[in-house]
């Protein structure tokens, strides 16, 4: 019995120690960045970032400038924080920093889904073809008739819609768009109840799973909350099952290319159902979320609610449904809405929050805007999160904390795209999205989804905060770097289709 507890003893003492020598013995080497290990052996800085992402680049960045490298459970990032270089990281004309073997790692991790060649330009190629142009005009218009399907029922607008009624506005926002854009994209079958039924199922384990999706990532879950995660896994991969799937009206021809993508390169279908979850995340994780964000911005605005509305009924015209009937709304307006596009665009720069991650392939020479180069080492990763290093930036964004609907507006009505930074104009000013290789490749159909629903919203119902005087919430501080941010707590609001005339 002592031997075996001598020999454990001597076992973990050899792990710790394997885990530990890469931040005991590291060093900063001539033109490296600024290094900054932390107060734990491995784990670095690790607790401190995952606790609050934000104040903690905040203060490193004070500490030590542009550029600085600190350690993060055993790896080593990187990060950049002078936007004015962002470029050729995000052009990487060395070809010397991956993004796809990452992104393989983290899908395997979250999704359980085992990545195959080619299908990450198969997604963007998919994206390419269906989320765009003719492709994105008929999910569009799956959009508008899923939406009225979920906000009105199976038969259209009731006699007595017309009543008030009462909910959390993310809840609302994000229960609405996220069925509609599952239906959208995943299809229906004869049997729209249970289509509503089971949509409605789907949020409800999506929620579970989205609450625990940041510590997941992080592996920060405690025993039960690892059954749970299981569990919710099993559950997507069974009901986005493809033999199922495959089987209903409408699945959107996006998603049927990617399938037959797999088919073709005999992708066992216990791993395309991972693949749908997978999509199902991509697609729905944000888009709720941002509708949100704009419609409390516009709630706590009259001002900017009012140019909103003013422009929706100079293009969509006078609305009121008339009982039995379904939204309906000529989408190419989509492209005629300069006014909610700038609200959009300034919401998504206020709590849209992407971390940009690069893994570095070999030695390599960062040069930045003012002539300072760095060297990077081999499997380090390099990081931009725009959201401190450019949204929060009042050189590039004046009262970067104020919501200004026509922030991204001209003068004439126009986008505004000139932005500037130290007296130069700056490409990457607002970077909701990512950029470059990681660019979120579903961006239209998303900003089609949201602009759609707040059009709908600001054109047939009437709205009000319960308590006008309600403040904006802060944001989830787990949620930084997930894209878009989440509230601490949800804001009570009142809705009411107006009656017909």
């Amino acid at each position: 019995m002592v031997l075996w507890g001598l020999l454990l003893g001597v076992l973990l003492a050899a792990v710790i120690g394997y885990l530990c020598l890469p931040g005991l013995f590291r060093q900063r080497k001539p033109q490296e960045p600024p290094l900054d290990k932390g107060p734990v052996p491995w784990l670095g800085h690790a607790m401190t970032f995952r606790k609050n992402m934000f104040e903690f680049l905040k203060g490193m960045w004070a500490k030590h400038g542009d550029v600085f490298t600190v350690q993060l459970g055993g790896e080593y990032f990187t990060f950049v924080m002078d936007p004015l270089s962002f470029g050729p990281i995000l052009k990487d004309a060395q070809r010397k920093l991956d993004f796809v073997e990452y992104a393989k790692e983290l899908v395997l991790k979250v999704f359980g889904y085992q990545s195959v060649h080619g299908d990450h330009q198969m997604i963007h190629s998919a994206s390419t073809k269906y989320l765009m142009g003719v492709g994105l005009e008929d999910l569009n218009k799956a959009m508008l008739d899923s939406l009225s399907l979920v906000m009105l029922g199976l038969n259209g607008c009731s006699p007595d819609a017309s009543c008030w009624c009462e909910d959390g506005l993310f809840h609302f926002c994000y229960n609405t768009v996220f069925k509609a854009g599952y239906l959208s994209l995943f299809g229906h079958t004869e049997d729209k109840e249970q289509d509503l039924l089971q949509a409605e199922q789907l949020f409800v384990e999506f929620s579970k799973f989205d609450l625990l999706f940041p510590r997941f990532v992080y592996s920060l879950l405690g025993p039960r909350e690892w059954l749970e995660v299981g569990r919710l896994q099993r559950f997507f991969h069974n009901v986005l099952s493809v033999k199922d799937n495959l089987k209903k009206d409408g699945l959107s021809n996006w998603l049927y290319h990617m399938l037959q993508f797999l088919r073709e390169k005999e992708v066992a279908p216990a791993m395309q159902d991972k693949f749908n979850f997978m999509m199902l995340w991509a697609s729905q994780g944000n888009t709720g979320p941002t509708s949100f964000w704009a419609l409390l911005f516009l709630l706590k605005h009259p001002e900017a609610m009012q140019a909103v509305k003013k422009e929706a009924t100079k293009v969509v015209g006078k609305t009121r449904l008339e009982a039995r009937r379904s939204f309906s709304c000529d989408l190419s307006i989509l492209k005629c809405t300069p006014v909610l596009d700038s609200v959009m665009e300034e919401s998504l720069r206020l709590r849209a929050s992407p971390t940009l991650l690069r893994v570095v392939q070999g030695d390599y020479s960062l040069k930045m805007a003012n002539g300072q180069e760095y060297q990077l080492r081999h499997g380090d990763k390099v990081a931009l999160f725009p959201y401190l290093s450019v949204h929060m930036d009042p050189d590039i964004h004046p009262e970067p904390t104020a919501f200004k609907y026509d922030r991204f507006l001209n003068p004439d009505g126009s986008r505004k795209v000139d932005f500037y930074k130290g007296g130069k104009k700056i490409h990457h000013y607002n970077m909701p999205w990512g950029s470059g290789v990681s660019i979120c490749p579903g961006r239209f159909f998303a900003l089609s989804e949201m602009k759609i629903f707040i059009l709908l919203m600001v054109s047939y119902f009437d709205l009000e905060l319960v308590d006008p005087d309600t403040l904006v919430p802060p944001v989830n501080p787990w949620r930084w770097g997930f894209g878009t941010t989440q509230p601490t707590h949800d804001v009570r609001f009142r809705y009411r289709l107006r009656p017909a005339e």
